[in-house]
């Protein structure tokens, strides 16, 4: 699993005028909770932006004061006028403490319905879990080879391991349909029977 560190610096002054002052420094604001104590810290903007800018599901190795948190983003702040990020919220990864995370769908294979004609849709890209640290990875697999035309893949199908998927079983995530001009197709050959 890809993991990205951040250097950052023990905040010692709080409030919103050191704040202020912090973030037209070029900073970042953040806090990393869910362990043993809350770490208030920031970083420059910089360190942030292979971590927030992506959609693949990554750790964050948080090195402040002499001391290395792993942890998973929780929550992002940007300002409202200029869209600069403001805040980051990261959950501690404790080693016997199941997390819930937005895992991605990596979607393999080509199926069996776009081979006969038809269009995928993608209907979910992530997928809400509980599992512990050791066991997230950096997306949950999805063969798509048996989905025939017409046919749909709902949550329920997909094997997840040790993964618990707190999503409703009956979602769909992917679906191959019938393009127009296969419809077209179909319905001048029925014609043509009669």
């Amino acid at each position: 699993m890809n993991t990205v560190v951040i250097e950052g610096q023990l905040r010692t002054d709080s409030g919103k005028k050191a704040a202020r002052d912090l973030r037209s420094q070029g900073n970042v604001l953040g806090v990393i909770y869910g362990g043993k104590e809350e770490v208030h810290f920031y970083a420059p903007v910089l360190a942030f932006r292979s971590l927030v800018y992506t959609s693949a599901f990554q750790i964050a190795e948080i090195k402040v004061d002499g001391k290395s948190y792993k942890a998973i983003v929780k929550d992002l702040q940007f300002d409202v006028v200029t869209d600069r990020l403001n805040h980051i919220d990261f959950l501690e990864l404790v080693e016997d403490k199941k997390v819930i995370a937005n895992l991605p769908f990596i979607f393999e294979g080509q199926p069996a319905g776009v081979k006969a004609g038809g269009r995928l849709q993608l209907r979910l890209k992530k997928v809400k879990v509980r599992a512990f640290p050791k066991d997230l990875t950096e997306g949950i697999k999805v063969d798509l080879t048996n989905l025939e035309l017409n046919g749909n893949l709902r949550v329920e199908d997909i094997a997840a391991g040790n993964i618990e998927i707190m999503m409703s079983g009956r979602q769909p995530v992917a679906s191959v349909v019938m393009t127009r001009a296969l419809r077209q197709a179909e319905t001048e050959a029925a014609k043509g029977k009669k």
